[in-house]
């Protein structure tokens, strides 16, 4: 498989550090508003990474922090006379069950900077002692001049770097890119002990301190969002680096939602929640949109753009509901060998393909949309059967451990429960009560019952 590395600038070899164990550190959100399309996107993104490597046979260890304690996080909860804990616990619970709409697998950690000042404090003062950090007058910063590679992430050259968007300027800093490792106790703020003071962590030694906590010194791939790559996983590298650990072997970053074509964002007013989204869309099929494109590509949004994706989704769930139909008839076994073991293992190949191509979307969706045709194909020349929709829905089954998107029995929509009984409706004007009774009991196997009255049939879960 291969993949894009940031650093390396070009698609690499993935090569594990262990056998058949992939560690992955992805940078969580900061919790202090509700989750918006730009986090469903990198947190799909890398979940669509995270289950391919285990489809593939790897033993995947996977974390996601969530950043509890930064500017935003105690502004917000001064804002409202909450604890900061009160705030982020609550926003925590909210991203939780977002993602769980948008069935995205729970991280096998979920690490907290606050929960971790202690691994925090430790990393600063290895830091100090090696040379690399100095005290200000608010806080222990890092000297980028310390660490001659600074920059090889970004491709910046060091002499021209300035301070990122949450680097604290201060004229006093040895370096305009030197940046806070521990910040000094203000009023109003959440503060720890430590060596130089009480304060709090910065926000870029969190993550550095989290990710060797629970990935070990060296693990395999650290990943987020583009704009996370300068200054913050600059200064990761640095850091981490300087401290005397290999770190990240890569670096992998999903690419930015656009709104109409604009770069979303909250000053442009062109800002959409998860949660918003979801009240016209249903979460898989705003999984499937998010999805859909390279995740290295821009991603552009618009109601027209995430209807098509949702067409899309319904007609690859239509496709299993039929196929699920078949498996279920008492069509007659054809005397002859199937042909669709072989259009099976061909989309196999094409949807592997892609996705082992720095996990190239498109190719993989066209190789399932160019199997639906076939089968479709064979359907309508009746050279088909139940056992060979058995496999086609066996294959489904199977690469949705991938995707995450696709309806199974236990997931049927309203929409295809009604469909299905105008289907039986139909049989019944064109007196094929066999169908009729075979739609029924298909339906009664997925827990719902059919209702016949006066008014038309009615159906209900049980």
């Amino acid at each position: 498989m291969k993949i894009y590395d940031t650093r390396a600038g070009k698609k690499v070899v993935l090569s594990p550090i262990r056998d058949h164990q992939i560690r992955v550190y992805l940078c969580g959100p900061t919790v202090y508003d509700y989750g918006h399309l730009g986090h469903g996107r990198s947190a799909i993104a890398f979940d669509v990474l995270r289950r391919y490597l285990k489809y593939r046979g790897y033993g995947i260890v996977f974390v996601r922090n969530w950043t509890d304690i930064d500017d935003k996080t105690i502004d917000r909860a001064n804002r409202e006379g909450i604890s900061v804990r009160e705030l982020t616990e609550k926003f925590i619970k909210i991203y939780k069950e977002d993602f769980e709409k948008l069935n995205i697998l729970p991280p096998d950690y979920d690490p907290k900077p606050t929960d971790h000042i202690p691994e925090i404090i430790d990393l600063v003062k290895r830091l100090f002692d090696g040379g690399h950090a100095y005290i200000l007058d608010d806080g222990v910063y890092f000297d980028i001049a310390t660490f001659p590679r600074y920059g090889e992430l970004s491709k910046q050259r060091l002499d021209e770097l300035k301070s990122g968007i949450r680097v604290t300027v201060s004229g006093e800093k040895r370096n305009p890119g030197d940046f806070v490792l521990w910040k000094f106790e203000k009023p109003g703020e959440p503060s720890w002990e430590s060596p130089w003071g009480r304060g709090r962590p910065g926000w870029h030694i969190e993550c550095t301190a989290m990710s060797i906590k629970y990935l070990g010194t060296e693990f395999d791939i650290h990943c987020g969002g583009q704009d996370l790559v300068f200054p913050h996983h600059e200064d990761e590298i640095a850091q981490a680096k300087s401290a005397g650990y290999h770190y990240a072997r890569h670096w992998m970053h999903n690419g930015f939602v656009n709104i109409d074509n604009e770069k979303m964002s909250k000053s442009l007013g062109n800002f959409f929640t998860l949660r918003e989204v979801f009240r016209t869309f249903s979460p898989l099929a705003v999984r499937f949109f998010l999805l859909s494109t390279h995740y290295r590509a821009p991603l552009n949004f618009s109601e027209d753009t995430l209807r098509q994706a949702d067409a899309t989704l319904k007609r690859y769930n239509d496709f299993i509901m039929r196929m699920s139909e078949h498996a279920h008839s008492t069509h007659a076994e054809k005397d002859k060998s199937s042909t669709v073991d072989r259009i099976i293992q061909m989309s196999r190949e094409g949807f592997e393909s892609g996705l082992d191509d720095d996990l190239n979307i498109s190719k993989s969706l066209a190789a399932l949309w160019e199997l639906v045709h076939e089968i479709n194909t064979r359907v309508k020349e009746e050279d088909f059967t139940p056992e060979d929709a058995k496999r086609v829905l066996a294959f489904f089954r199977s690469i949705d451990t991938v995707l995450g998107v696709f309806s199974f029995e236990k997931e049927m929509l309203p929409e295809q429960i009604e469909a299905l009984i105008n289907e039986r409706e139909d049989a019944r004007e064109n007196k094929d009560y066999q169908k009729s009774d075979r739609i029924r009991d298909r339906l009664l196997e997925l827990g719902i019952a059919l209702e016949d009255t006066k008014d038309g049939t009615r159906w209900k879960k049980v």
